[in-house]
């Protein structure tokens, strides 16, 4: 229970705190529950999508489901992949890269990808309201747990005192892998056509390219890595559904 709250505490900006006194400890055991974390972030994004798509375009219902999101998450994420574009876009070495990463400025490698991302996320309001509510929550869910992967596969980058968390996080069992691919998969179950089943392979792409970047350039990950891993398979997600909805319809 003290893992599973210090998930939803550490991820998002909702008052869980308030339910118990979680221990230090637990935030190291925090990373098989991003997937279902995923299912209230995604939900949320969705409901607001849905909610004000009935009462607007889904255009400006999109911008607000994002807004949502970022709001909810106190744009974790985000912070994330600026420092990962401003680390690995203004820097060659290994410990340059790191400390770049580590600068809480954010440099023009930063802004850009920002709003090199934004503006692709924007495109998926040329869908149809009702595909694009059922994407975000398949995508979030799923893309948290391609994102988990990232601490399986490599090791912190740097030292536990020089995390910006002071937390590094613990590798995952098989039993919470397995829990953690289900949590992640199962909005693909119950709510995805069989035709977009192809775009979960996507952020899996995504997540090899950047595990091969982070492994040459860094030897490992950051906290910073993390999250941009998943928002960067959120957006190989979402896209590569756009593909296939536009072309095999």
């Amino acid at each position: 229970m003290n893992h599973l709250l210090a998930a939803f505490i550490m991820l998002t900006r909702l008052p869980f705190w308030k339910i118990k006194e979680v221990p230090a400890e637990s935030f190291k055991h925090v990373v098989p529950y991003w997937p279902l974390v995923g299912w209230l972030t995604g939900g949320v994004m969705a409901a607001v999508l849905w909610l004000s798509g009935q009462f607007m375009p889904v255009s400006l219902a999109w911008i607000l489901a994002i807004v949502a999101r970022l709001l909810l998450t106190g744009c974790l994420h985000e912070d994330g992949l600026a420092d990962f574009f401003d680390g690995f876009g203004g820097a060659t070495t290994r410990e340059r890269t790191l400390a770049i990463m580590k600068d809480s400025h954010i440099g023009s490698y930063g802004v850009i990808g920002l709003i090199s991302y934004f503006l692709l996320l924007l495109q998926l309001h040329h869908l149809p309201l009702e595909q694009l509510c059922l994407l975000v929550l398949g995508g979030d869910c799923w893309s948290k747990w391609c994102a988990s992967q990232i601490v399986n596969l490599l090791p912190y980058a740097r030292k536990e005192e020089e995390s910006k968390s002071k937390t590094v996080y613990n590798r995952m069992s098989r039993g919470e892998w397995l829990a953690g691919f289900t949590c992640g998969l199962l909005p693909f179950v119950l709510l995805q056509p069989l035709k977009l089943w192809m775009a979960v392979l996507f952020p899996l792409l995504t997540l090899f390219l950047l595990y091969r970047l982070m492994k040459r350039r860094l030897q490992g990950y950051t906290g910073d890595c993390c999250g941009a891993t998943f928002l960067l398979c959120e957006l190989s997600f979402y896209l590569g559904s756009f593909i296939l909805l536009t072309n095999y319809n």
